[in-house]
């Protein structure tokens, strides 16, 4: 019987779903809102009669939603568009999430909501949806205009500063306070997590997926893919990350693999069938009885969303040295909410932190923010226009003194050149570093599985501990070489600038000379004192950790071409994925 009932819901979903869909393009609306609509007809508070009977079993197919919905996110989102999008959308990102978190919890406080509401509140206000803006651009054919590109950049690192405060919340709602020495070390964590999954990912799954492409059977291809995801989304889990994360971050791995169009085209409707699940589940749990009790909270977060964005990432566009117009067009494309809030206010109610009014009330100005996208876009630039008109002249010169300003101090020529190899230098040092802490931290994390393993040759504990810590010395060594040879050549680069021959005459070779030994042992000094704290609860005594310096270095003088050819072989295959990608992108 359960499986008729089952069928029975998604014939229903389905069908209502197909129906809304089609009067929302009729009408011009995006599909998603249709989803929401279709939601709420066959949902329980909509009578004469339920049409849903298993919502247990449609809220898993949900769950399946938001995982398909977050891949694809990843797929889109690559690591040159981060790099390519440059201050504006750091800048707006920023600003925004950090005014709308303030706004929304400044909100829920007004209207004595629990400190849990008032936070989460702020959550939801706080990234707009990717989904949306882009229909709606492509809808009013803007895509390629170049305040439409800026949108793109903002939401690419929305997107991850959403997955941060994904993660953030899950730690606080748990804990149930906010510390700050806690939210460093869980944006710590994450950090790091991020780097390492993305570095190996991107060494390992492009290589498997191009040997799985060769047999040129979409199945298998299809098969590997979500294998990947969902393997992907557990070991996030087991890490006690949420499972967006997981999704999210695999997505972005598998984006630099050669076959990314065609992994696209696959997932495509299976992405499709899961997120219609999704959105029609958020309609199923809209009660009219609530928004009608929470209308006058409704009014005052869609305002607040919509002038708030506007505000937000209009002046960090014109802060990053965007004109006034572009600004604003910025501003009035991102005011709006969609799928992250959905997923935050679900991650609320999952917790059991929140009241169970947030998830229908941020549904309800979603919908309503939703509906306005397309009209905010478009009124973009009479309101420039309008807005030209009115600010005083003298007000106007000063904005465009300061644009004038920030174009001056952007370095030119050489100083740009040396800019970006300082830059990449820098990236690289850290990217190495954050490999080795991983390593040292999962040393520390398997230490008591390691140690029962040991425990039958070596009974000493202090031994067993010398050994973990050795082997991830060992294993960190391509990595600190690697490290301590690209700060050496910044050191020799800044030493070059830094000290002339007008400043320090005769003894210019020498003083560069020491400057190009001492920075990079400096630096590799406090790196090991980092690992050391990192690493405390494998720490052998002083004495071991002497031999196993000493061992260290024998290692070193006798494999030092080894291990930088081992290092500058991962390097070429990580860059060689990446160019493979960007080829792939430009065809």
């Amino acid at each position: 019987m359960h499986a008729i009932s089952f069928i029975q819901d998604m014939a229903v979903i389905m069908l209502v779903a197909g129906l809304v869909t089609i009067l929302c393009h009729r009408f011009k609306q995006p599909v998603v809102l249709g989803y929401i609509i279709a939601g709420f007809l066959i949902g329980p508070h909509t009578p004469p009669f339920a049409l849903i009977h298993e919502e247990e079993t449609i809220k898993i197919l949900a769950e399946l939603g938001v995982i398909f919905l977050m891949f694809c996110l990843g797929l889109e989102f690559s690591l040159r568009k981060l790099f390519k999008v440059g201050a504006t959308a750091f800048i707006a990102a920023f600003l925004e999430i950090v005014l709308m978190i303030w706004i929304g919890y400044e909100i829920g406080s007004f209207f004595g909501w629990s400190t849990m509401d008032s936070l989460f509140l702020g959550a939801i206000l706080a990234i707009s949806s990717t989904t949306i803006i882009i229909k709606a651009l492509s809808d009013l054919k803007m895509k390629n205009e170049r305040f439409a590109q800026l949108i793109f950049g903002v939401l690419i690192v929305e997107d991850i500063l959403g997955i941060g405060i994904i993660a953030l919340l899950s730690g606080i709602a748990l804990s149930g306070s906010v510390e700050t020495g806690q939210v460093f070390a869980t944006v710590g964590k994450l950090s790091l997590f991020m780097v390492v999954a993305l570095v190996i990912g991107i060494l390992l799954v492009p290589r498997l997926l191009a040997y799985v492409a060769k047999f040129e059977s979409n199945e298998m291809l299809l098969v590997t893919v979500l294998g990947l995801c969902f393997g992907f989304c557990l070991l996030v889990v087991k890490l006690e990350y949420s499972m967006v994360l997981g999704a999210f971050l695999i997505g972005a791995i598998i984006a630099e693999s050669r076959q990314l169009a065609q992994i696209e085209r696959l997932v495509e409707p299976v992405r499709d069938m899961f997120s219609a699940i999704f959105f029609v589940a958020i309609g199923l749990m809209i009660d009219p009885a609530i928004l009608l009790e929470y209308a006058w909270p409704i009014a005052v977060i869609t305002v607040a969303v919509v002038l708030g964005k506007m505000v937000s990432c209009g002046i960090g566009a014109f802060i990053a040295g965007n004109d006034g117009r572009t600004s604003l067009r910025v501003g009035m494309g991102l005011s709006q909410i969609g799928e992250f809030s959905f997923i935050i206010a679900a991650l609320g109610m999952t917790l059991q932190v929140t009241s169970d009014f947030l998830y229908p009330v941020a549904v309800a100005v979603s919908a309503i923010t939703t509906l306005l996208t397309p009209y905010l876009i478009r009124a973009a630039d009479p309101l420039s226009q309008t807005l030209a008109g009115i600010v005083p002249a003298r007000i106007a010169r000063v904005f465009n003194l300061y644009g004038d300003w920030l174009r001056s101090i952007q370095p030119q020529g050489q100083g740009a050149v040396l800019a970006g190899m300082i830059r990449k230098i820098l990236l690289q040092v850290g990217v190495n570093i954050a490999l080795v802490v991983a390593i040292f931290l999962s040393g520390a994390y398997f230490a008591g599985t390691l140690g029962e393993h040991l425990s039958d040759w070596v009974a000493q504990q202090n031994l067993q501990k010398a050994m973990v810590w050795g082997a991830a010395l060992l294993l960190s060594l391509p990595f600190l070489i690697a490290a301590y040879r690209k700060l050496k050549a910044l050191s020799m680069l800044l030493a070059e600038m830094g000290v002339t021959p007008e400043k320090a005459g005769r003894h210019t070779a020498r003083v560069r000379k020491v400057i190009a030994e001492v920075i990079p042992a400096l630096s590799l000094g406090v790196i090991m004192l980092l690992l050391m704290a990192l690493s405390a609860s494998i720490l052998p005594t002083l004495e071991l950790l002497l031999l196993i310096a000493l061992l260290a270095a024998g290692v070193i003088a006798l494999m030092w071409r080894w291990l930088i050819r081992v290092h500058s072989r991962m390097q070429i295959a990580l860059l060689e994925t990446l160019e493979q990608s960007r080829d792939q992108g430009h065809h």
